[in-house]
């Protein structure tokens, strides 16, 4: 196979064109792909048609020699994928043994006759590396023939996803002499949109190819994937810590944590290494916050509570929100916002009190617009301090973006204490 691998996806159902579903198995197989540095030039999706589909595999013969197809080997499709490749490569079809006895296994295992459909799903095209399906019936296969490498995957990501790492990947990586050990690292960073993270280190993004460097979006932070390929583990590893400090030399101010880490967690974490406990009051998050927080488990010893004051009264007589301040300042005020952290930091008794407190719905309150919202810090032999954010976007997203920007606020307030 040449080295310089165009890749081509087809994706085969009808399913797919009508947006009953989405197609993910492109994105996984591209995303699987990049990784191991083979290209994915073309992604076509067509029907449940043998017409077109030897039309879009015509079209790929003449652009692609890597063409991967999912779906269509199922028996409701009538075994459309492999039947048309055969037909075009000019091969027959023949009975796989062992497909066949796991398919015949499993239908005395549930105890249900096996239809000649079924039978159908052990057919394979002649002279084809078998993909064995070890979460269902239909075998994928590979052929190599004329410079083109065919690959055919089953449709149901439950069965090609484990099939295509098992199997398909290795199948790829010794046709093309890969034996290189592959390292992946995701950074995440908050406070900074997907698009400044990119234009700041769009360079470092053009230039790299190996480590490749993916930015990927998601839920108000962005996070940076890095690839890297080498004959060694150990030179792989300093290729993605070269990346990482290059690009944290220009975005480390945002940066917070690698791989699965959520803000929440990072909190709980500076908050243990400090021996230091926090408490929230929330408003406009209606206990979101400590909902994050509690997700993870073992809290107990670093969280201490919430108390979730929607109402004026609440935040006056719980928390003991002064009267003045509400008539004055309103519950949508940086005032509020601080006495609300400092009543619970004293009521709990906590290190730390955080308070949330500001607008998430589509009118204004208070004559102050949506997507207002004031964050309190009260930590413990420190001045108070209070944060005014304007957010964009729909009502639980802007609840969701303030608990994030509440752990982001917490842990700049620890990180900057111990500093000094």
């Amino acid at each position: 196979m040449h080295m310089a691998t165009k890749t081509e996806i087809i994706a085969v159902g009808s399913e797919l064109l009508l947006g009953q579903i989405v197609n993910s198995n492109a994105q996984f197989i591209s995303q699987q792909l990049a990784e191991n540095g083979i290209n994915v030039y073309y992604h076509t999706v067509v029907g449940d048609n043998p017409g077109r589909l030897k039309q879009a595999v015509k079209t790929a013969q003449e652009r692609s020699n890597i063409i991967v197809f999912t779906g269509g080997l199922g028996p409701t499709k009538d075994d459309l994928t492999k039947e048309t490749i055969a037909s075009l490569l000019g091969r027959k079809l023949t009975t796989d043994e062992e497909a066949l006895r796991s398919i015949e296994d499993y239908f005395v295992n549930v105890n249900r006759p096996m239809s000649e459909n079924n039978k159908k799903q052990a057919l394979v095209i002649e002279g084809s590396d078998i993909l064995k399906n070890e979460h269902g019936m239909a075998p994928g296969m590979a052929i190599q023939t004329d410079g083109i490498t065919y690959m055919l995957l089953p449709g149901p990501p439950s069965e090609m996803k484990p099939m295509f790492l098992k199997y398909g990947l290795p199948f790829f990586r010794k046709a093309l002499g890969r034996n290189d050990k592959i390292i992946s690292r995701v950074l995440r960073y908050f406070g900074i949109g997907e698009s400044q993270l990119e234009t700041d280190i769009q360079d470092l993004i053009d230039g790299q190819s190996n480590p490749t460097i993916a930015p990927l979006a998601g839920d108000g932070e962005v996070t940076l994937r890095l690839t890297a390929r080498h004959q060694t583990e150990a030179e792989a590893v300093k290729l993605i810590n070269d990346a990482e400090k290059a690009i944290n030399e220009r975005v480390g101010a945002f940066f917070y944590g690698y791989d699965q880490t959520t803000l929440a967690e990072e909190l709980l974490r500076h908050l243990r290494q400090r021996g230091m406990t926090i408490s929230a009051a929330e408003s406009l998050t209606g206990g979101l916050f400590s909902d994050q927080l509690t997700a993870v488990k073992g809290t107990s010893d670093v969280f201490k509570g919430t108390i979730v004051c929607y109402t004026n009264e609440v935040k006056e007589a719980m928390l003991g929100v002064s009267k003045k301040t509400l008539e004055e300042h309103g519950a949508v005020s940086g005032q509020c916002a601080l006495e609300m952290a400092e009543q619970i930091r004293k009521l709990t008794g906590s290190d730390i009190g955080i308070s949330f407190t500001g607008i998430a719905g589509e009118e204004p309150v208070e004559g102050k617009k949506p997507g207002t919202v004031y964050i309190g810090l009260a930590v413990k032999g420190r001045q108070t301090e209070t944060h005014q954010l304007l957010l964009a976007g729909s009502r639980n997203g802007i609840r969701k973006r303030t608990v994030k920007y509440g752990c982001h606020l917490a842990v700049k307030a620890l990180t900057e204490n111990t500093a000094e």
